[in-house]
């Protein structure tokens, strides 16, 4: 099974932004223990790059990759530290190529249907849409993908407990991504528990949309 294919069957992405690399393992535990084998570390924050290589060591059945790469050098560091895929708010042409040339997943972002061509003629199958809510959801996703015929998305921005069995319903929906599984506040204040409740009832929400025969 490749990268994709385990993020599809997980179904939810924890997007994540980490002050200190040190708490990045008892994040990885929290995770593991809600059901969510799954976290996208972001580089949004000086910490990142080290908090990959803690988390890849210490919890290698995770699967780790890094989020807001801008640039190829990013990109190289986080794959050097553990990351096994690369997810990016845009598409840059440059970033996307490097991971197709280095065997590394990548799922760039995009907001138009000129942007997802882009992709699909690289051969990407699965694309970020972001910020979702803001870009008009899933009546976007749905209207954009009728012409992108075998295309999924991994929606992110506005994705919440409200709103995502919404999400993980609509056909073209790969996998979610989303920030509130675990908040920069909840992982520095040491709320883990919390954030193993919230994995736990993210993953039960995936569960109960595929009882009702819902493909993910």
């Amino acid at each position: 099974m490749d990268i994709l294919e385990r993020l599809g069957q997980v179904g939810v992405v924890p997007v994540v932004k980490i002050e200190k690399a040190a708490d990045g393992p008892r994040l990885a535990e929290a995770l593991l223990r809600g059901g969510l084998p799954c976290a996208e570390i972001t580089f949004r924050t000086d910490a990142a790059q080290e908090t990959i290589r803690l988390i890849s060591r210490s919890q290698p059945g995770l699967t780790l990759g890094a989020g807001t790469v801008l640039s190829v050098d990013q990109a190289a560091r986080a794959v050097a530290a553990g990351a096994c895929f690369i997810v990016s708010p845009g598409f840059d042409p440059a970033v996307v190529d490097w991971c197709i040339a280095q065997h590394v997943a990548v799922i760039p972002g995009i907001a138009t249907a000129t942007e997802a061509l882009m992709g699909m003629s690289r051969g990407l199958r699965v694309l970020k849409f972001f910020p979702s809510e803001s870009l008009g959801g899933i009546p976007m996703l749905e209207a954009m993908s009728a012409a992108l015929v075998g295309l999924k998305f991994m929606p992110t921005g506005g994705i919440s407990p409200s709103n995502l069995a919404e999400y993980l319903h609509c056909r073209v929906v790969h996998a979610v991504a989303g920030t509130w599984l675990a908040t920069a506040k909840m992982i520095s204040s040491g709320a883990f528990d919390d954030i193993t409740r919230l994995a736990a009832e993210a993953v039960a929400v995936v569960r109960q949309q595929r009882t009702n025969g819902v493909v993910v």
